[in-house]
């Protein structure tokens, strides 16, 4: 992994959307809710003011609208402040 997070923040791989189908019709991609969960893939080394406590590796649960999607090499991540994550699981 290239990407290192600066200061409090963590990179975090999304966990895939489940696949549902209602009745027999499968809900298309656009129409999926997207996760909340998902893994930490790298951390930065935190502030001065807050260390950082999260490790690659732990699975996290974060708000809907926790920090900002990137795509890298073809697969989709969000990096987000170690404050957006709600707790680890």
């Amino acid at each position: 992994m290239s990407i290192k997070p600066l200061a409090d923040r963590v990179l975090v791989k999304p966990a895939t959307a489940e696949e549902k189908t209602v009745g027999g019709i499968i809900i298309p991609d656009s129409a999926k809710e997207k996760p909340l969960k998902g893994e930490v893939i790298a951390a930065g080394n935190g502030t001065k003011d807050e260390e950082m406590i999260l490790k690659p590796g732990d699975k996290v649960l974060y708000g809907k609208y926790a920090g900002t999607e990137i795509e890298w090499n073809g697969e989709q991540y969000i990096i987000m402040r170690q404050s957006d994550v709600l707790a680890v699981i």
